[in-house]
């Protein structure tokens, strides 16, 4: 199956400069439709409007964390609860790994990273692209 480069794709991040070098990478690998969010509680409601096929969420947002976030996607009831999920965050400490990963994460980034780890992480959870 391959992946519809069409697709809409959400990223969330409070910084405005890591949502732009994300959009860019996205562009790079040929994602064109992406919508931005700046908290968890945006992107809910941008959630509410619009299926996306994959979140790129960052980790330390407020006043809703990514993590925040992610529970609150996998618990709901609409059609987002199993949407890809990749938690990008500038700390790799394992116990935040091990927490992403029991609230429902597909997979994880830890900051700094380029196209080329995009590719693979997005890879990994949707499929060859």
């Amino acid at each position: 199956m391959t992946v519809d480069k069409n697709m809409n794709i959400l990223i969330v991040d409070d910084y405005k400069t890591m949502l732009r070098i994300i959009k860019n990478l996205l562009s790079q690998l040929g994602f064109k439709n992406v919508d931005e969010a700046t908290d968890g509680k945006m992107a809910l409601d941008l959630m509410r409007n619009k299926k996306y096929g994959l979140v790129i969420s960052d980790w330390n947002m407020e006043p809703m964390t990514g993590l925040e976030l992610l529970k609150t996607v996998r618990s709901s009831n609409d059609n987002h609860k199993a949407v890809p999920f990749i938690m990008v965050t500038a700390e790799s400490k394992t116990e935040n790994v091990i927490a992403a990963k029991e609230a429902g994460v597909n997979n994880y980034i830890v900051k700094p990273f380029n196209a080329e780890t995009l590719k693979m992480k997005m890879t990994s959870v949707l499929g060859e692209f």
